[in-house]
């Protein structure tokens, strides 16, 4: 299936006959969706209603791509998340880096890349989605998936971009987990779109047309993200299934 983010000039880029879109309508004429990125954990017990908030109202919005990233931080408090990754850890260090702030915590959102907000204020999140889904994205982006091979290229929309990473992110959209320890044992806890893999695709100096391609094996969804080097803001998403 293909999911058409933008389309490129016409005389840059044209699509075969037959390529479906992911989505409803003309993809094309359609801004990109907002990345928001929940860091969470089994451990904490100010998690459970972000977590909620999270899977109700953010995940199968066609204008948001949701993903959970679990870390690992609370795990010596009594329970081990076993959906955690040092590496999600290590993200989230480095968006607080990047954005002059000393510690990280749970329940976080980071919307676009950029604006860091506490998972449980409704409010703020969606204020903050208004305000990046009124912006145009610099980056003109065809994504496609066919036959196990993604292709995703990618073409600044006017002037020369700063350097960026291309990611790919594939996710389980839902999980259930007992736990027995730690801050909130004796619940049952429902997780959606938990992040499983966050690989580098490569990196895209903006300066002219490139494309990038994977091999993508197994059936989760899968997500390209366009983002300005060094946890700096996402300019461009597109989600494949």
């Amino acid at each position: 299936m293909t999911y058409l983010a933008r389309w490129f000039a016409a005389a840059a880029l044209s699509l075969s006959a037959g390529l479906s879109v992911f989505g409803t309508g003309t993809a094309a004429a359609e801004p990109y969706p907002v990345v928001v990125e929940l860091y969470t954990s089994q451990g904490c017990s100010s998690c459970p209603p972000a977590d909620a908030f999270f899977a109700k109202d953010l995940v199968g919005r066609s204008d948001v791509i949701a993903l959970a990233l679990h870390v690992d931080y609370w795990d010596y408090i009594g329970w081990k998340d076993d959906l955690a990754d040092p590496a999600y850890t290590k993200r989230q260090r480095a968006y607080a880096r990047a954005a002059g702030h000393r510690s990280v915590y749970t329940p976080q959102m980071i919307i676009g890349g950029k604006d860091h907000v506490i998972g449980t204020k409704p409010r703020d999140v969606t204020a903050h989605l208004r305000d990046h889904a009124a912006k145009p994205s610099p980056v003109a982006m065809q994504a496609t998936l066919k036959d196990g091979q993604l292709t995703v290229k990618l073409a600044p929309e006017g002037e020369a971009l700063a350097p960026m990473v291309v990611h790919l992110v594939r996710y389980s959209p839902k999980d259930t987990r007992d736990v027995k320890r730690g801050e909130n044992a004796g619940k049952t806890l429902s997780y959606a779109n938990t992040v499983t893999s966050w690989e580098t695709l490569g990196e895209w100096r903006g300066n002219r047309a490139k494309t990038f391609r994977s091999k993508v094996a197994g059936n989760a969804p899968v997500v390209v993200l366009v983002q300005h080097k060094n946890h700096g803001p996402i300019v461009a998403a597109a989600e494949l299934r």
